[in-house]
């Protein structure tokens, strides 16, 4: 066999990868197309979209803002051998309250750099 078969065997083999490639992409491109037309269709029986009118509003009052409060845990009451269990319906929703002392701790200069780092803090 001489070089120029070589070629045309090469050129054959190249022919088959590019028919194959493309074959591959209408295959890829017809089930997006199939993808999209499915989705349409679902969309389609979907319950409408709310109207302007059906959105959420503000209230009378107008926004409610946040509440800034100090928090501290709800311990639950240590009970002696003789009295009764506390039932899961004496519990409160929360396992913390509202703190006595609604004061903000601030920081102090000179205590510690960093919370529990451990550093040198304000020199």
């Amino acid at each position: 066999m001489d070089t120029a078969t070589y070629v045309q065997l090469a050129a054959n083999e190249h022919r088959w990868a590019v028919l194959a490639a493309f074959i591959g992409g209408l295959i890829v491109a017809g089930a997006l197309v199939w993808a999209v037309r499915v989705g349409m269709r679902y969309m389609d029986r979907e319950e409408p979209r709310p109207r302007p009118e059906d959105q959420p509003k503000l209230p009378e009052g107008g926004a409610v803002h946040e509440v800034r409060e100090m928090r501290e845990p709800d311990e639950i009451p240590r009970m002696d051998k003789t009295g009764s269990r506390l039932m899961p319906y004496e519990l409160h929703h929360a396992a913390t309250r509202t703190g006595k002392d609604q004061t903000r701790k601030r920081w102090l200069p000179g205590s510690s750099g960093a919370f529990g780092s451990g550093g040198p803090g304000h020199v």
